[in-house]
């Protein structure tokens, strides 16, 4: 009967992981075709990150943009660090899912304010929201944020 447990809970876990696998890359695919799909629209708008404006042109407007994004770290990329804290080295798997999240957030400041001429003093920002198991981060958030400003028509 024990045999029967360990071998049920080895299932379980091994289950789950290739649940987590399938379903994160599939969702992880979605969500790159349409953040390339949306950056292609937002070339054609300036983000600086400089303070300083060098352009003589009177502005009609400007205000704070923000876009923020919080992301959850799912069971097969924490057991992917599991491993990796194991050896060491860079963890691919988080570094997709944190591209995934600046990028949405930057498009989202973008996409706060689509009358905008250019974004001035671009900033971005994370935050551990919660900490999982072992103090390891379970959802960060990230929050990219800048001045939008809008030129008067000459």
């Amino acid at each position: 009967m024990e045999l029967f447990v360990d071998s049920l809970e080895l299932w379980i876990f091994l289950g789950l992981l290739t649940l987590g696998y399938v379903s994160g890359r599939s969702v992880e695919a979605r969500h790159y075709a349409d953040i390339r799909k949306r950056e292609e629209k937002a070339l054609a708008i300036p983000v600086i990150t400089s303070k300083t404006l060098g352009d003589s042109r009177p502005i009609a407007s400007s205000v704070l943009a923000t876009g923020s994004v919080v992301v959850a770290i799912d069971y097969y990329k924490r057991f992917l660090m599991g491993l990796r804290n194991l050896v060491g080295g860079e963890s691919a798997a988080y570094g997709s899912l944190i591209d995934r999240a600046r990028r949405e957030a930057a498009l989202r400041m973008r996409e706060s304010q689509p009358d905008a001429d250019l974004f001035l003093n671009y900033r971005i920002q994370t935050a551990t929201l919660f900490h999982g198991r072992g103090n390891n981060p379970a959802s960060i958030e990230i929050v990219a944020y800048a001045t939008a400003v809008r030129f008067r028509d000459s």
